[in-house]
């Protein structure tokens, strides 16, 4: 028997799908009803898996939970588990992301606002501040987004611990190569058309929304900007236009498919000041050959009109399907790349985030 989980984060509350042996999946009751929980992870790497969910308690602050049996019952990592240094004079805003290392049994990163990264060595029940990021000479320029100066992208090398990555709105790419103790901003080829003509691709100051890449092929990354779809094949040394033949250049997420770095998805909104899907319709964009050709798949998703967008990691590609969730509270899900789709959740609220994994 096989078994696929589907966690959904929303605005009040989080959910969790499950499909047995490829069936349809069935939605269960709210988790922390009421709460926001803008980040969740699903670890599969010990011997049951474990969930963690970054969630947002109201005038009690941000934290993180975490449960070992699929939410049946969750425990609060630690008292105040990710909270900045007393005398630093910042306050912990949001869990933006959570992600368990692929190259360390116990590590788990939390990407956080205001703009910072911390590491766990527990499994994700306690946590600690990368000072090196932390302290990077460009941290006092970086200007918040308009979700805030957030930390929302985590990516670490497959096999080498020394060497991962974080997206920042709007900091822009940086990347380590010494496990978190030195920085560089990695952002050359990326244009910036909001800055004035001759400083139109800085050094740093991106309003980069996502950043996603493929196990088998860690140097290649994809990326969408505020202005534009970009591809490295260097760890973010160089980056290059793929976003030209899209009918829009602006949206959100962006998701690599597990089974093939050159299968990459993005789903297209009309233009930042006008964040509805393209023709107010939902269709996703898939690309077979790394970003120079694109095609619409919107078999079995609503015709128009649709107006909500779908947020940054309201989209994933896993072992398990694709999926994406909706600012009215829709998930849809493919088990063949996005060529047909079907609705698993509605009438749920705001969706923040989804993951997927087969257990």
């Amino acid at each position: 028997m096989s078994e696929a989980i589907l966690a959904i984060g929303t605005r009040k509350g989080l959910f969790l799908a499950r499909s047995i042996d490829g069936g349809p999946f069935e939605v269960g009751p709210i988790h922390f009803s009421t709460v926001g929980v803008p980040a969740v992870a699903i670890d599969t790497r010990g011997r049951a898996p474990r969930l963690l969910a970054g969630i947002e308690y109201g005038h009690f602050g941000p934290s993180v939970m975490y449960s070992d049996d699929l939410g049946a019952t969750w425990q609060e990592a630690g008292r105040a588990p990710i909270a900045f240094p007393e005398d630093g004079g910042v306050t912990l805003e949001r869990v933006w992301q959570l992600l368990p290392s692929p190259s360390e049994p116990e590590v788990v990163w939390a990407g956080v606002e205001p703009g910072a990264l911390f590491r766990s060595e527990d499994g994700g029940v306690t946590y600690d501040l990368v000072e090196g990021l932390w302290r990077h000479p460009h941290r006092e320029q970086w200007q918040p987004g308009g979700g805030g100066l957030c930390l929302h992208t985590i990516l670490n090398h497959p096999s080498d611990p020394k060497v991962l990555a974080v997206a920042i709105s709007t900091g822009g790419f940086y990347r380590s190569t010494d496990g978190g103790v030195s920085w560089e901003a990695a952002n050359q080829g990326i244009r910036a058309p909001f800055f004035p003509e001759g400083r139109q691709y800085p050094e740093f100051g991106q309003c980069v929304h996502k950043v996603s890449s493929h196990p088998a092929r860690p140097d290649r990354l994809y990326l969408q900007h505020h202005f534009g779809v970009y591809r490295s094949d260097d760890y973010g040394s160089s980056w290059h236009d793929i976003g030209s033949s899209l009918p829009s250049d602006f949206g959100f997420p962006i998701a690599v498919d597990p089974a093939d770095a050159d299968v990459v998805y993005v789903l297209p909104l009309h233009a930042d000041v006008d964040r509805t899907p393209v023709e107010h319709r939902y269709r996703v964009y898939r690309s077979d050959d790394a970003g120079q050709s694109w095609r619409p798949l919107a078999q079995g998703l609503p015709g128009p009109p649709v107006y909500a967008s779908v947020l940054r990691d309201a989209m994933t590609a896993s072992e398990a399907g694709v999926f994406f969730g909706t600012r009215d509270g829709c998930v849809y899900g493919s088990r063949d790349r996005g060529e047909s789709w079907s609705q698993i959740a509605a009438h749920l609220p705001d969706v923040h985030t989804v993951r997927a994994a087969v257990l």
